[in-house]
């Protein structure tokens, strides 16, 4: 307990310098959210108004302090292009995006630990070829050209894959809030049909996703079970007579897990804030298209609530990793 309070108390400092560092970004980036909002035919005295009515005709650091204040009662400000607070807005489109990140590095985890695995176990051989191919491509391809192809093959060519208009199709209505997650929800409620059509409309985003967060979990798996594979106690174990099934799945894989257990949080960290391209080709209503909206809009306070919104995840993932570690790795727990 004492070790977890001490890393939160270490994370502070950097929480303030990404608040202090958005919150001057936003103010220095070109684009006038009065202008934007007054429109292109309004007088330089309504532009003056609107931007006195939002406080940005005051010096900066009052403007800060403002913002400061704000943030230590939990107000992350009004969104001027939604009109509701940011807070409500994050908590109505964060579900969407974590749905869309877990769901896709499921995939990733589901395809790329065995690939790796196998890599490693048989080097040479065709799995090893094709971890290598899968990898190459998963850092080659950018994410929204991979997101475009699939949508132009298996909904324009195929037809097999629903058109990419959200986390629904449009005769769907969204299950009764549990989690946010629709396909928990609508599990929870019973109702299948609206569950068919969350998972028919996540499985193509998710893919984009999982085939981008494939390649570094399959490389550290390879490298990692690599390492393992060539230690003593593996050779003793062979040396004993043990199966070589029992000797992969029970003491490589157990020891190889642990750089990937940190490799899976930073990918899912690293997903959950970088899957804005996924989300506009999809129309994907989460937190990623949310920023970039307000970004386009010169909309400050929803960019600095994402931001901060990103932080503070990254703080709690990387918290989480350091206790899952702790889990598997007894020599950690006596450390």
């Amino acid at each position: 307990m004492r070790g977890v309070l001490w890393r939160l108390a270490g994370s502070l400092p950097a929480l303030v310098a990404v608040i202090v560092v958005t919150f001057v970004l936003t103010r220095v980036l070109p684009g006038d959210t009065a202008t934007y909002f007054a429109g292109p035919t309004a007088s330089a005295e309504s532009i003056a108004q609107i931007r006195a009515a939002l406080g940005l005709d005051r010096p900066l650091p009052e403007q800060f302090w403002s913002y400061v204040q704000a943030l230590m009662r939990g107000d992350l400000g009004m969104s001027l292009t939604t009109g509701q607070p940011v807070l409500v807005d994050l908590v109505n489109r964060l579900p969407a995006s974590a749905e869309l990140t877990l769901v896709g590095l499921l995939i990733a985890m589901g395809i790329a630990i065995p690939l790796g695995v196998l890599a490693a176990v048989k080097q040479g051989s065709l799995a090893d070829h094709l971890c290598r191919v899968i990898v190459t491509a998963g850092v080659s391809l950018p994410v929204f050209f991979t997101g475009l192809l699939l949508v132009y093959v298996f909904y324009y060519l195929l037809g097999w894959a629903p058109a990419p208009v959200g986390r629904l199709d449009a005769f769907a209505t969204a299950p009764n809030f549990v989690t946010g997650f629709y396909l928990i929800d609508a599990a929870i409620a019973r109702d299948w049909e609206t569950w068919q059509s969350a998972a028919a409309q996540i499985i193509l985003p998710a893919c984009t996703l999982g085939l981008f967060a494939l390649a570094p979990i399959a490389r550290i798996t390879r490298a990692s079970m690599l390492a393992v594979l060539g230690a003593e106690f593996i050779r003793t174990a062979r040396a004993s007579g043990l199966s070589s099934r029992t000797i992969i799945l029970t003491y490589a894989l157990r020891n190889a897990l642990l750089p990937v257990v940190t490799t899976l949080g930073m990918v899912f960290s690293f997903l959950l804030g970088a899957n804005v391209l996924v989300e506009k080709v999809f129309a994907w209503p989460g937190i990623g298209s949310y920023a970039v909206e307000a970004l386009i809009a010169s909309d400050g306070a929803p960019v600095q609530g994402f931001v901060l919104t990103m932080a503070i995840l990254y703080v709690v993932l990387n918290l989480t990793i350091d206790l899952v570690n702790r889990a598997l790795d007894p020599r950690a727990r006596h450390s």
